[in-house]
């Protein structure tokens, strides 16, 4: 983390840092680096954080059931942004993309929260719920150019980045 760092930001940093590490070690190879930040931000409909406004709450990984029962309360009721950034690193050239997605979380209760970690614990998943399980029953409403971006990887995105430096896909 760098103090004052805006998640979107953050995010390019880190699929950046990942692509480039990895194409030092294979200079033949075209590599594909991502990372993704969850973050609360103070407005309701936020597509990118204003200078003036204060700083996002971060969600990462929960690691544990408690951590991830207080991101999940936490999120409850709320929109929050979902920034996958995708680093193509090879050929002497990195390109880069940021995905948002904007996700609605329905109002949940602690009985509700409970129940889904019990059923899915996602304990190793920024923001700590899976949308591609169980956890779109936590939603009211997912808003994103690209669907798989939630997931982790823009893919629309990188298939047709592919198509732009002559990669067949």
């Amino acid at each position: 983390m760098i103090d004052g760092e805006l998640p979107g930001d953050r995010a390019l940093r880190l699929a950046r840092a990942k692509a480039s590490s990895v194409a030092r070690q294979y200079p033949a190879a075209i590599v594909i680096g991502s990372d993704q930040v969850a973050s609360i931000t103070p407005s309701i409909t936020v597509v990118e954080q204003r200078v003036d406004e204060p700083p996002a709450q971060i969600l990462r990984k929960p690691g544990n059931r408690e951590t991830c029962r207080g991101q999940l309360l936490a999120m409850s009721g709320r929109t929050v942004r979902f920034d996958t950034a995708v680093a193509i690193a090879g050929d002497a050239r990195l390109i880069v993309h940021l995905e948002p997605t904007l996700v609605r979380f329905r109002t949940l209760t602690v009985n509700e929260i409970d129940a889904y970690m019990d059923r899915e614990p996602s304990f190793d998943c920024a923001g700590g719920f899976k949308s591609e399980g169980l956890g779109v029953t936590l939603l009211e409403s997912i808003e994103t150019r690209d669907p798989t971006a939630l997931v982790g990887l823009p893919l629309i995105w990188l298939c047709a980045a592919f198509r732009d430096i002559g990669v067949t896909v």
